[in-house]
């Protein structure tokens, strides 16, 4: 055999490195490969067995029910639908509540109520003190189209004869209804005497795009009071955005919101009255000093100018 030859044949085969096998520990099957989450969701908020879970596809849109967008929060689910957060916790059997999915749908009303109640209320303005009311009775005493009293519907006037001319019949003038007050064609959750909640200038209205209430400034510390009568469902930090805020419940309609705060002088479940010093102003989360006040009815930003008495 040639030199070359025999040296070829000598020469150490190189070996290849053996395949790498992934075994799962002795009785386990292997765990599945983790896959990464699509871009903007929310972590799961609820275990397999939480009622939540139960609220599905079907309930999406209805009256009454609310489906998880990204970015959403528990608190911003609350503000945005009127409600207290800890109330729509304990509806839908929710533990963690910093952990909601999207696309996840929740029940946003008390279980047993109605929920096209609210919706189908026509929108009244509240009562304030020393200013005619927007919204104007009908002559007769009827209330707006599609407006609900709650009230049984009126019968039908009886019918009457004709008059004969410079002759009133008997019974004539008890043939008419009398008009119905306008208090019939109000709801009594927009029976609400609002206050200013500060008393330095305003320097940004309402707008449905740029701004959901007023600004209103001041110096670091001036008194932040309640606009009206209520309960707090919300103070802290939480909604992004807002800085140092307090949430009032005046009704199943009304909330108020009171941001960027210095201070916080209230707690959760407090019970407060009009007037009442709940925060003193700052700047938190602002570039300024100013208190961020909002009027939100059924979770609905409206302009606070159209309740508040003139100054």
């Amino acid at each position: 055999m040639p030199l070359l030859g025999l040296l070829a044949a000598c020469a150490p085969v190189p070996r290849l490195p053996a395949p790498v096998e992934e075994r799962a520990p002795f009785g386990r099957a292997p765990a599945p490969a983790a896959t990464a989450p699509a871009p903007g969701t929310v972590p799961a908020a609820q275990t397999p067995g939480d009622p939540s879970q139960k609220l599905g596809a079907e309930n999406a849109g209805k009256p009454g029910y609310y489906t998880i967008k990204p970015g959403d929060t528990l608190l911003r689910v609350a503000v945005e639908t009127g409600q207290n957060w800890r109330d729509i916790a304990k509806w839908n059997g929710i533990e963690n509540t910093s952990l909601i999915e999207v696309g996840q749908v929740l029940r946003v009303v008390p279980p047993g109520a109605d929920p096209v109640a609210p919706a189908a209320r026509g929108v009244a303005t509240a009562k304030v003190d020393a200013r005619p009311l927007d919204a104007k009775p009908d002559p007769t005493g009827a209330p707006a189209p599609g407006a609900t009293t709650g009230l049984p519907p009126m019968p039908p006037a009886p019918t009457v004869s004709p008059i004969t001319p410079g002759v009133i019949s008997p019974g004539a003038a008890a043939a008419a209804p009398p008009p119905a007050p306008a208090a019939r064609a109000r709801e009594a959750d927009d029976d609400i005497t609002w206050a200013w909640p500060a008393s330095g200038p305003v320097v940004m209205g309402f707008d449905d795009v740029k701004s959901k209430g007023l600004a209103i400034t001041g110096k670091p510390g001036d008194p932040v009071v309640a606009a009206a009568d209520g309960r707090v469902v919300y103070a802290g930090s939480g909604l992004r955005g807002y800085g140092n805020l307090v949430i009032l419940k005046h009704n199943n309609v009304y909330l108020t919101a009171y941001a960027h705060n210095q201070s916080l002088l209230v707690k959760e479940d407090q019970v407060i009255r009009r007037g009442q010093k709940i925060a003193e102003m700052g700047s938190s989360e602002a570039d300024r000093v100013q208190l961020h006040f909002e009027i939100r009815r059924q979770g609905k930003p409206i302009d606070p100018a159209r309740l508040l008495p003139p100054r």
